[in-house]
């Protein structure tokens, strides 16, 4: 065997040297592979062929500022691409290399720009010189197990840039060559933009890549017939919608960075034959799922985790701007129209709007866009609402609730002040948008599911107001015979109602009185002449009616001026719940009336004998305990509770 395969390589200090030794590896190789009398030998000159390269590359991760193995690196990917396009070289030699020196051309590629340039051009060489069945395998496993040190943008670039050539080239069974390498690409584009956290890395070209991919697919589409391009066209549009949604992921600097490759994606959507309103309403993505991946497609439908969100971003982008819509062929008056004019369209495209909310590397831009789009298309005209209380709709309960979950996460956690007003303004128009007893089976159980104490506090003030309004159009009791006021206490919904409300937080269902320090929130007080750099990370209740896919929790980031001191003490729902049962006992009692049946003596019993007093038991204790310690928080907290339980029972007292 040749000594100089046979040393384990180390990286060499001159240029000249590493180009010389890299030479002469190559020419030992080409022999060996040319004679083919022993292939063990050239098995080994070619595996020390790679760990010598190898090393060259690990050593610039080790050293990235040592410029002189900057030029090595250049003057190696230099020497690769001579070699491989001389025309001495036989085929032999070129495939028997493809199978290893497109991955270490890559690792390369990371050393510098112009060494990105030609490590592109070695794979443009393999992929136009050797079967493209084989170049798809080969850089499929290339961008599927990359080292650690090289994940990164500039490793992944070259070898995308293989993958349009090789969907072009290849004549047999496309769909499910393309269908195989589709996963292992979206993978590693979405390790690409979940790990990068580096604010100068541009990813910009690796998606200008992925654009590239998705036209050759789209070329591949055109050349077949029948069900194998339907199907194709559907993996496409598939393909389409997560990249959407991996390019706008991220931070806010690159939100500039997708509006460009937005325009580009979108023109695939006529073609895959996608319309805003399937998107937004989630039926096209259903529709695509089912021609591409069928029923035995677990796998790939694991790559396709964004699909959602990606079908989303796109209406909201078109929303954005009309060149994108444009670019789509929508007409988002035509949509807005659509979706105003239809409650349960309305409600799907509310479902589909959860997905941005709720995740968690979207920039907050597209997140106030798309409260602004919902709030666009809650604003139905009068004359479209449809007179249908009786209809049943709990089919849509956990869509809705859902939806309305992913809002309150917007309201208690997004930092900007406008989003968080105009998020609560959504979720108020959601709320309305729903007939009388869905409305109510949503708050009871966003309620029993809610973690927030505050939240808990502004649902039952919902309910407060809907029990005021039912009040306020309820004729006076002195102009109701006794007949039409029993008639009519069917009718009182929210007053009767609400007192199960009242009990789910004052009687929790476990028994006993509500765990205030255990359901509370966390106060914020600024220090001043502090500073710090913090980070909220909240988990949504694990109880929730629907989780969106796999991502439980939502980040939200605080400005760096002040230091933040938080306290377990936070009894706003108790309140809240307090002032709703006092609100109910003082408009029946002043109005002569029972419609709610507050007023009944097994009614105001129970209330005083299993929420009222076992809650003073407790208020009286955490009371003196607070005192002792001197916790002028906890005081604060407890003083409004303790007035308003007070004024209750004595309530309850007179009234028995």
């Amino acid at each position: 065997m040749d000594p100089e395969t046979t040393d384990l390589p180390t990286p060499c200090t001159s240029s000249a040297a590493v180009v010389d030794r890299l030479r002469r590896s190559l020419s030992s190789c080409s022999q060996l592979i040319q004679t083919g009398v022993d292939f063990r030998k050239s098995e080994q000159s070619l595996s020390d062929l790679v760990l010598f390269l190898n090393s060259i590359s690990d050593s610039f991760v080790r050293e990235p500022e040592n410029q002189d193995l900057e030029n090595a690196s250049f003057q190696i990917l230099t020497e690769i691409r001579l070699f491989i396009t001389s025309s001495s070289v036989d085929q032999a030699v070129i495939d028997a290399l493809s199978f290893e020196l497109p991955k270490t051309a890559a690792r390369f590629a990371c050393v510098s720009p112009r060494c990105m340039e030609v490590a592109q051009s070695i794979v443009d060489c393999f992929t136009d010189k050797c079967s493209p069945r084989d170049m798809l395998s080969i850089l499929c496993e290339a961008i599927g197990s990359p080292r650690d040190a090289f994940t990164v943008p500039s490793y992944f670039a070259p070898l995308l840039s293989g993958f349009p050539k090789v969907f072009v080239s290849i004549r047999r069974r496309q769909f499910e060559q393309v269908k195989a390498a589709v996963p292992v690409i979206l993978n590693a584009l979405k390790a690409i933009v979940l790990d990068s956290d580096d604010k100068d890395a541009d990813l910009g070209d690796i998606f200008h890549k992925a654009n590239c991919i998705a036209d050759s697919m789209k070329a591949v589409c055109l050349e077949l017939e029948g069900k194998d391009n339907e199907k194709l066209c559907a993996l496409l549009g598939l393909f389409v919608l997560q990249i959407t949604a991996l390019a706008s992921m991220g931070i806010e600097y690159r939100l500039a960075h997708s509006s460009p490759l937005v325009l580009k994606l979108s023109h695939f959507l006529q073609s895959c034959g996608l319309s805003y309103l399937g998107l937004i309403m989630g039926t096209d993505v259903e529709k695509l799922l089912g021609i591409a991946v069928g029923d035995g497609g677990d796998d790939l439908v694991g790559c396709f985790s964004d699909i959602w969100l990606g079908a989303s971003i796109l209406v909201i982008w078109g929303y954005k701007s009309n060149e994108v819509a444009l670019a789509a062929g929508a007409d988002l008056v035509a949509l807005k129209d659509e979706l105003q004019s239809s409650r349960i369209k309305r409600w799907h495209a509310v479902g589909m709007l959860k997905h941005v909310l709720l995740c968690l590397y979207l920039p907050l831009e597209l997140k106030k866009d798309a409260i602004n789009f919902l709030l666009s298309i809650m604003y139905a005209k009068l004359s479209q609402m449809p007179n249908d209380e009786n209809e049943d709709y709990s089919t849509y309960m956990p869509t809705l609730c859902s939806a309305l979950q992913a809002i309150q996460v917007v309201i208690m956690y997004a930092t900007d002040v406008i989003l968080r007003k105009n998020a609560f303004a959504a979720f108020k128009e959601l709320l309305a948008d729903c007939p009388t007893s869905l409305r109510f089976d949503i708050l009871r159980a966003l309620i029993k599911d809610g973690d927030s104490s505050s939240m808990i506090a502004v649902l039952l003030d919902c309910v407060r107001e809907e029990v005021r309004l039912e009040s306020s159009k309820s004729p006076p009791a002195s102009k109701v015979s006794k007949a039409e006021s029993e008639g009519s206490q069917g009718t009182i919904f929210w007053s009767s109602s609400a007192l199960e409300l009242v009990e789910l937080v004052l009687r929790p269902p476990g028994g006993g009185p509500p765990s205030l320090p255990e359901h509370s929130d966390a106060v914020l007080q600024n220090r001043p002449n502090q500073s710090t750099n913090i980070h909220w990370l909240i988990m949504l209740p694990s109880n929730s009616v629907h989780k969106v896919h796999d991502q439980k929790y939502f980040y939200a980031t605080c400005q760096k001026s002040d230091q933040i001191h938080f306290s377990c003490f936070s009894f706003m729902q108790v309140l809240s719940a307090l002032n709703l049962y006092r609100f109910i006992l003082i408009k029946e009692s002043t109005g002569k009336s029972n419609n709610s049946g507050v007023l009944s003596r097994d009614s105001l019993v129970k209330a005083h004998s299993e929420w009222l007093l076992p809650l003073r038991t407790l208020v009286t204790r955490m009371m003196a305990e607070a005192q002792c310690d001197s916790d002028e928080l906890a005081l604060c907290g407890l003083n409004p509770v303790e007035v308003v339980l007070y004024r209750c029972i004595e309530l309850v007292e007179q009234l028995l």
